[in-house]
Parts: C-alpha cells; structure tokens; sequence
C-alpha cells in the first residue's frame, strides 16, 4: 500500500486557501461600505442629498496600483527566497490593510492603505498558486482554480455577516477587526506549516525560454489585453453595484453582493467542467463577454430591482467566473517557454485596468452626481466591447500563430 507524500501539506494547502477567503472580503468590503468610508475621511454631501462616495472609490482604485508596484518583486521574491516568504508577507500586509483602513481618518492615508492592499495581493498570489499546485501535482488546474472558488464563497457569505454585524448594533469596522485577527493567525500558520519543495523545471524553463523569441502577434497582444477588459468588467460591477442598486429601489443593496458570488462560483464549476467536456477556451473568451454586454445593457435600460438582482448572478457567472484566468491560460499557450512571464504581462494589465477604471469611476461619480450609477454601466459595456473585439481577434488569428511558432 502506497502513501500519499504530499498528504502531510494538506493542511498548509488549507491556510493558504484561508488566505484566499479572506482576500475575497478584502476585495470587496470597501464597496459595501462607501458611505461610511465618505463620512469618516470628511467627504461633502451632493446636491441630491447623498454623501459623496467617489474618494473612496479612488482608494478602491489604489488596489490596482499597489499590485503593479508590487508583481515586479513578488515573483522573483516566491521564485528565489520560497513560498513561504512571500505568503507570509502577502497576509501580514492584509491584517495591516484590515487594521489600517479602520483606523485613518483622511483620504490620502486611506489610500496609502489601499495601495498595501494591492501589494498584499500580489505576494499572495506568487506565494498561493504555485505552492497549491505543488501540493496536488496531478490535479494543479483544479487545485489552482479553488482558489477562486475560495473568494466566491468569501464574497457570498459578506453580505450575510454584514446583515448580522447591523442586526446586533455594531460598528462596521468589527469585520475589519475580526479579519484582521485571523489574517494575523494564518500568517503564523505558513511560518510554522511545511511546504513542498520548489518546481525544479523553473529553472529548465528559465533557460529554454532565453533561447526562444517572444512572437507579440496580433493575437498575442489581445491575449494579454484581455486581462485587463476582462477584469475592468467585473471590477467595476463590484464596487459601484450599490449606488446603482439605491438608485432602483432596493433597500439593502449588499444583497447583489450574494447574487454575484453565486454567479461567479457556478460558473467556476460548470466553466471547468465544459472545458474538460472539449469547449475551447477562445470560445469562452468571446461568448462570456457577449453575454456580460447584454446584461449590461438590460441593466441599463430595465430600472427594476429584479433586473439588478438578475444582472448580478449573470455578471458574476460571465465576467467573474474564469475569463480573467482563461486569458493568462491562453497567453501561456503564446509562450509556452515563458508561462511566468506571460502570466506577469496579463495580471499587469488586470491591475492596470483596478487602477484606471476605478479612477475614471470616481471621476464620474464626482461629476455627474445622481446619474453616475447609470453612466457607468455605459462605460463598463464599451469597456466589455472591447474585450469581445479582442477575443475574436485571439480565437480566429491565434490558431495561425501557434502554427507558425512550431
């Protein structure tokens, strides 16, 4: 009878999972709570009556920048120095994100935090990826894929605690508070948990991948841009849901919040199970866009709260489901030689996309006012456009590239 090797990281592979649950609070509290974010850091009220929230979107925004800084050492940080490492200082910086962010009281200091979220996000995911995949060796697609599914679930269950946290008559920042304390446990875990050694083929693909040219074709570039339509679809739908939300009537916008993390984790499933049953990833890429564009739109012209409750399953299925790591899958296959520095041109362009449409939001929910929420979903479809252009360009001109390369 032959043991598993691998079974006694089975328990790191959880921590590391953990970390990724709460990320996806990380990545999506700040939206739940603009306004209270607005009146701590002094914002002013608009003309209708409402706080001005578009500071606090800037510092959502901030997450962008704070990856792009970051991605260039994270990497090489995982790469040289271990796993471990940057894991620990990916979930450090999250509970100092979480204490922080509850305890500055303008806006330029909030930013600075949000910016060490974008960092914290970056060393977790050189440090997450590539150890789950050594860890389950036979199954790394599927493992790697859960730790999507970890933020899914995550994303869910926020707005139930958020619920539970107002029920009882306590402050927001008790979430911060309690994520914080159990980032600051799991951060200990990966120091004391064992980890399995490194890929050795890195260094083996380092070198095959010096010898070789990077073809940036036509199709190639639209590969790695999509990362950033991509991402800019669901990012956007993320954080500027709720004013959106208030604006068509509903009561208790965090709610959209559940409808979307269902969404997003079905689709995780199902999008994994239709590829294994022989659906081309470039076919993804182009019908999960389509899709978002006309939710989008119906969003736009049907001003009812059931359309929006609809619009956020079908967002979170088609825009958060996969399509962003389909794209990196994609570009891999452009760079066979070079899987890490394809993956680095994609997430770069993901974290461009957090940072500019982000901004360009609070920009607009500055200057428009009341028909901000509306004005937004114009630019998250032209934006999601794009990204169906760019798809087509990779399903029908990529074929002919990968053929040239060989």
């Amino acid at each position: 009878m032959t043991t598993n090797p691998n079974k006694k990281y089975y328990v790191t592979a959880l921590a590391l999972y953990f970390a990724y649950f709460i990320l996806g609070t990380a990545s999506s509290i700040m939206g739940q709570y603009k306004t209270e974010f607005a009146k701590a850091w002094g914002a002013s009220t608009l003309s209708n009556g409402t706080v001005d929230v578009s500071m606090v979107v800037s510092v959502i925004a901030a997450y962008g920048l704070g990856r792009l800084i970051a991605y260039p050492f994270a990497g090489p940080i995982s790469d040289k120095i271990g796993r471990r490492i940057s894991g620990f200082i990916g979930i450090a910086l999250y509970a100092v994100f979480f204490f922080g962010m509850i305890s500055v009281h303008s806006m330029w200091m909030a930013y600075a935090v949000g910016i060490v979220n974008g960092i914290a996000n970056s060393f977790l995911d050189t440090c997450v990826s590539p150890s789950v995949m050594e860890i389950f060796p036979k199954s790394a697609s599927i493992a790697n894929l859960f730790t999507k599914f970890a933020i899914t679930v995550s994303q869910f269950i926020l707005p139930f605690v958020i619920g539970l946290v107002a029920s009882a008559q306590m402050s927001y920042k008790a979430i911060f508070i309690g994520c914080g304390i159990l980032m600051i446990i799991d951060a200990i875990l990966v120091l004391i948990l064992p980890f399995p050694k490194q890929n050795k083929q890195v260094k083996a693909v380092k070198n095959a991948g010096s010898k070789g040219k990077h073809r940036f074709s036509a199709a190639t570039v639209a590969s790695i841009l999509i990362g950033f339509t991509s991402s800019a679809t669901f990012m956007i739908w993320l954080n500027c849901n709720q004013e959106l939300g208030i604006s068509y009537g509903i009561k208790d916008p965090s709610t959209l919040q559940s409808f979307y993390a269902v969404g997003a984790t079905v689709a995780v499933l199902l999008t994994a199970q239709f590829i294994h049953m022989g659906l081309k990833e470039t076919t993804v890429l182009v019908l999960y866009p389509s899709i978002s564009i006309v939710m989008l739109l119906l969003c736009y012209f049907i001003q009812s709260p059931v359309i929006l409750y609809i619009g956020s399953f079908v967002i979170g299925y088609a825009a958060a489901g996969g399509v962003l790591q389909l794209a990196v899958s994609t570009t891999v296959g452009f760079f066979p030689d070079s899987k890490g520095l394809a993956t680095s041109l994609v997430m770069i362009a993901s974290s461009v996309a957090n940072y500019v449409v982000l901004s360009v939001a609070a920009y607009l929910t500055k200057a428009t006012g009341a028909d901000a929420p509306r004005t937004i979903i114009l630019m998250n479809i032209i934006i999601t456009l794009v990204g169906v252009g760019l798809a087509l360009v990779v399903k029908y001109r990529g074929n002919s590239v990968k053929t040239a390369t060989k």
